[in-house]
């Protein structure tokens, strides 16, 4: 929409649609119903605190099932009166179960709940389903990676330390240090439990326990969170959830965001030193008044999203675990950007995957590079002069190489006056190119697919 406020619902909204429909106000709405409405079956049906024949099941199930953006908006009118969004939601159930004709069960609506036991919980769901989502795109990142740690993994390419020549490495084995790099913040989050609370004003069952001191609702509670929302409980709070698990997802995403970011430059790197050409679309623009440009917009893109999106999740896991004294409202405008730190962060991978397709491997560049920086054998030759007692193998290959260029002749006359290596060694290092010199890179390729 032109008229957006942020780049998320508007330029970027077809990236962020999924997240829009968790974290958007209406996603807000429909899941604190859905918890609202699985607690009252709860008390009902598990607690059987009240007559309740459950056969009305289905029609309870639908108010929640189908919900939607105009129910959302009812909810919003009612917000009006109320000027309390939890309460709203209340009094939207209570008015459905009327119109149901089960105003007898509509007072057990919200039963001993603070708004936080709501909220937390449909938060903690609305997490659940993000990382899921975010999980699926990190797996086509990681396998679009993959593809290319198999596809290049023995072409040989100069390694570059400080942006300097350094030992060849291979094209495949880069790629596959971003996929191993990725893949294991991908299964962090994959992994991590998401916690919720539901015990009351300051987190102990004050009220559940004064009217219904028979019922053990430490227990009552696990149940609930674990069998009917699929969550792990927690007991231990005031009456906000200290949010660990939100901390501990956002921690794994800013650090696959950094990773993101550290691949966006070394593909933006390699693009500017000519390793990969980037396929062009008819009609498109490099720039206003270059016509020869091809911009490496989506690894910047990515990498700016990125940048945003590890900003705010700093902010967000270390302020959702403050709050004065039993509870304080400063989390709850906060959390509310749960849902722009998703956006952000789908956005930076999506526009690393558009990046990433784009891509053709330069092996003449890649090639020249190689040969004209012979050089680079300093390090195998001093490191063999030593094994055979050479004297001074790093000072001597140091005078010959340190910050000039060298022939492969420089390289075989300097091997001639060698005086202890064996002969047939110094055959070895005369042959050696750098291109041949990549240590046991395409074998660690190779590893980590069989470890996969």
């Amino acid at each position: 929409m032109i008229t957006a406020l942020t780049a998320l619902d508007g330029r970027y909204a077809k990236l962020t649609g999924q997240m829009a429909h968790i974290f958007s106000e209406y996603g807000l709405i429909r899941h604190r119903v859905f918890v609202e409405i699985e607690w009252l079956k709860f008390i009902l049906s598990d607690l059987k605190l009240a007559h309740y024949d459950t056969a009305h099941t289905q029609h309870i199930d639908a108010i929640a099932k189908n919900f939607d953006v105009k129910d959302a908006q009812a909810v919003k009118d009612i917000e009006k009166k109320t000027n309390h969004d939890v309460k709203a939601v209340e009094y939207f159930i209570k008015d459905r179960l009327d119109g149901l004709g089960l105003s007898d069960i509509k007072e057990w609506v919200h039963f001993a709940c603070t708004s936080d036991d709501i909220n937390n919980t449909a938060y903690a769901l609305m997490l659940d389903e993000g990382r899921k989502i975010v999980k699926n795109l990190l797996d086509q990142m990681i396998s679009a990676i993959e593809q290319k740690a198999l596809e290049y993994k023995s072409v040989p390419m100069m390694g570059r330390t400080h942006g300097q020549p350094a030992t060849p490495t291979t094209v495949g084995k880069e790629f596959v240090n971003f996929a191993w790099r990725i893949s294991q913040e991908a299964c962090i989050i994959e992994q991590a439990t998401v916690q919720a609370k539901l015990n009351g004003a300051t987190g102990n069952f004050n009220a559940h326990h004064f009217v219904y001191p028979e019922i053990d609702w430490i227990k009552a509670s696990k149940r609930f969170i674990s069998k009917h929302l699929g969550l792990e409980p927690i007991l231990f709070t005031t009456q906000v959830n200290p949010n660990h698990s939100i901390a501990f997802i956002l921690h794994a995403m800013i650090r696959t965001a950094a990773i993101t970011i550290d691949f966006d430059r070394d593909m933006w790197g390699y693009i500017s030193l000519g390793y990969f050409k980037q396929r062009i679309k008819k009609g498109e623009t490099g720039s206003s008044t270059m016509p020869h440009k091809v911009n490496p917009i989506d690894f910047e893109n990515s990498e700016g999203n990125m940048g945003i999106a590890i900003s705010m999740m700093e902010h967000l896991s270390v302020k959702l675990q403050k709050s004065r004294f039993q509870r304080d409202l400063s989390d709850s405008t906060v959390l509310r950007s749960l849902g722009a730190v998703f956006g952000y962060f789908v956005i930076g991978v999506e526009n690393a995957l558009k990046g990433l397709s784009k891509l053709d491997l330069n092996s003449r560049i890649i090639q020249k590079d190689l040969d004209e920086n012979q050089e680079l054998l300093a390090e195998p030759f001093q490191t063999a002069m030593r094994v055979f007692g050479e004297d001074n193998p790093y000072e001597r290959l140091k005078d010959l190489t340190r910050g000039q260029k060298i022939t492969k002749s420089d390289l075989e006359n300097f091997v001639d006056k060698l005086e202890k290596v064996p002969e047939n060694f110094k055959s070895r290092m005369k042959n050696l190119t750098p291109q041949a010199y990549i240590g046991l890179a395409i074998d660690l390729v190779d590893t980590y697919f069989k470890e996969k």
